[in-house]
């Protein structure tokens, strides 16, 4: 079952690399106490993903923390090493902190996984945003599979925050 607004994310682990070492983190540590945005991406150096979803959150990432957030993650079933490789390629000069969900198992848990086995790509995920506080998600926007990056771009996440803060 797909992970509902209202709902706490599941505890799961993703790696990030630290020098040469890659290293554990859990969801705990990065969405207890705090306000998030994270975007998924299929997988890393994909076109769409470098060239429109990570460009679009380096582009609005000053905003998106002027209206709240602390962090912003980009998760991927990729990882730690290309996941580095990817935040360089695409200068996130620490902007993003890039997730590796290597197994795919937070993916599994909110229920976001994609089957690319009839591409021989394994388990994929979905492409989407959300707004996460203090653990629980607070907007979630999937894109149709294969369509144009729209609905989890960080614009509609800009606009999201937007109107959460007028209604304060």
């Amino acid at each position: 079952m797909v992970i509902k607004v209202g709902e706490k994310i599941p505890s799961s682990n993703f790696k990030v690399l630290k020098g040469e070492t890659p290293i554990t983190i859990s969801s705990e540590e990065l969405f207890s106490n705090k306000k998030t945005v994270l975007f998924s991406v299929p997988g890393a150096f994909t076109p769409k993903s470098t060239n429109d979803q990570v460009p679009s959150y380096l582009k609005k990432a000053d905003e998106i923390f002027s209206l709240g957030i602390e962090k912003i993650y980009c998760v991927s079933v990729n990882d730690s090493f290309v996941m580095d490789a990817w935040s360089k390629h695409c200068k996130v000069n620490g902007k993003i902190l890039m997730l590796a969900d290597g197994h795919c198992e937070f993916f599994t848990n909110i229920g976001l996984e994609m089957d690319c086995t009839r591409f021989t790509l394994g388990y994929r995920c979905e492409r989407f945003s959300m707004i996460i506080d203090d653990d629980v998600v607070k907007s979630l926007n999937v894109e149709e599979p294969g369509g144009p990056v729209d609905i989890s771009s960080a614009k509609v996440i800009v606009e999201q925050l937007k109107n959460e803060n007028s209604r304060k």
